[in-house]
């Protein structure tokens, strides 16, 4: 595959407009946007209108002049179409973390039954807060190989907690049937869309979903540590009670009552007064998908890996694809392990050609369709090849390690 090639390809993008939309650095080819989304022009203007204007100016009027209020809600609304999920079925509000915690617990208080089934080797805050939930409640975590889950749920199963795309090989559970067959054996299920939202298309509602979480600083472009987002279907809403009973989860919360009456709906799983600047540049975020349908972005997604996977099997075979090859199995990244992968990333890295690591041996390049081209893989695919040609790797200072990998 030559350079033009992979020029003709962009030339014939129905997508490439997009691109337009986003702050890229020059003589940067950025493949970790499902680490971290790459920041929309929109965004910078946004955060001045809300700093200078409308908290700057009206001041504390903008919570109802400038909607502030509403902006949990009105953002969810936003992701929900992402997600097929219905517009009152998504609230923006905490982090991930926080998200999955309330989730597990009050799903768990519906059910007598006593197992937390996951899966090992799952992303690890999902894995710390499962066993902090589950010894709150009483319940037993059961942490299983990929390969048992669905033949480990039985009848003392309370909840499953899977990630939908793996966030170190890119496997992609098949939603609707594990959902249904959780549901089969009495149990309910949390999923996490972190590695999912904004990249591979969801059918929540269609696919029977009813409790999941996920993150906005990824696919999603809300910026570094953006608020994340909880989905409670509506047929669960009223059942469910937060266990962090914060004032802006209460039905009035401006009446000040000493007693906790939960808020009808999804609302009642906030707690604490939204971050109305983050809030703000998650919602610029949101708002860069418009026009762009998720299933043509995973059309898309799908033809950047088939390309780049091609161009690292003849370049780099040292490299060893460790992502599904199958588009139906997998997320939006390609991972790839060698025993160096971390010197070989900072390489990288210092060249122009940011991905990143994940221990012990994996190499992870997002394929973040909004904004990359085919020519930005095919220079990625250069770069690996040189730095393998060169072992510049092999230098000591590529192998120091620093708070963040």
């Amino acid at each position: 595959m030559s350079l033009e090639e992979a020029r003709a390809l962009d030339r014939s993008d129905p997508l490439r407009a997009f691109r337009d939309r986003f702050v890229l650095p020059e003589g940067v080819v950025y493949l970790d946007g499902n680490s971290l989304g790459a920041l929309p022009k929109a965004t910078a203007a946004r955060q001045r209108e809300v700093v200078e204007e409308e908290w700057g100016n009206a001041l504390i009027r903008s919570w109802t002049g400038a909607g502030w209020i509403d902006a949990p809600q009105r953002v969810g609304a936003g992701i929900a179409k992402l997600l097929g999920a219905k517009p009152n079925e998504v609230l923006v509000a905490d982090s991930t973390s926080v998200n999955l915690y309330k989730l597990l617990v009050a799903a768990s208080r519906l059910s007598d039954r006593k197992v937390l089934l996951t899966e090992a080797g799952n992303f690890h805050t999902d894995l710390h807060i499962a066993s902090g939930a589950a010894e709150l409640v009483g319940l037993r975590l059961d942490i299983a190989p990929r390969s048992e889950i669905e033949r480990r749920i039985g009848a003392d199963t309370n909840l499953l907690l899977l990630t939908h795309v793996h966030y170190k090989t890119g496997e992609r559970f098949d939603m609707a049937a594990v959902t249904a067959r959780a549901r089969e054996a009495g149990a309910l299920t949390v999923w996490d869309l972190s590695h999912s939202a904004g990249a591979v298309p969801l059918r929540l509602s269609e696919d029977g979903a009813e409790l999941a979480v996920g993150c906005g600083y990824k696919y999603l472009n809300g910026g570094p540590g953006a608020p994340a987002f909880l989905y409670v279907a509506e047929h669960l809403q009223e059942r469910l009670d937060s266990p962090l009973r914060g004032w802006m989860g209460h039905s009035a919360p401006f009446d000040f009552t000493d007693d906790y009456r939960p808020a009808p709906g999804i609302s009642r799983f906030l707690a604490g007064t939204p971050p109305i600047l983050s809030l703000m540049a998650l919602e610029s975020g949101v708002r860069s998908f418009e026009g762009a349908a998720m299933d043509a972005l995973w059309l898309k997604s799908a033809a950047l890996f088939d390309f780049f996977a091609r161009l690292m099997d003849e370049r780099c075979p040292e490299l060893v694809c460790v992502s599904p090859r199958e588009a139906e199995r997998r997320g939006s990244h390609i991972s790839f392990r060698h025993p160096n992968a971390f010197e070989i990333c900072q390489v990288l890295i210092e060249d122009g050609l940011i991905g990143d690591f994940r221990t012990p041996d994996i190499l992870r390049f997002g394929l973040t369709p909004l904004y990359l081209r085919f020519e930005d893989l095919w220079r990625a695919a250069e770069a690996c090849a040189a730095v393998l040609r060169s072992a510049r790797w092999r230098e000591p200072r590529f192998a120091v390690r620093g708070k963040v990998t």
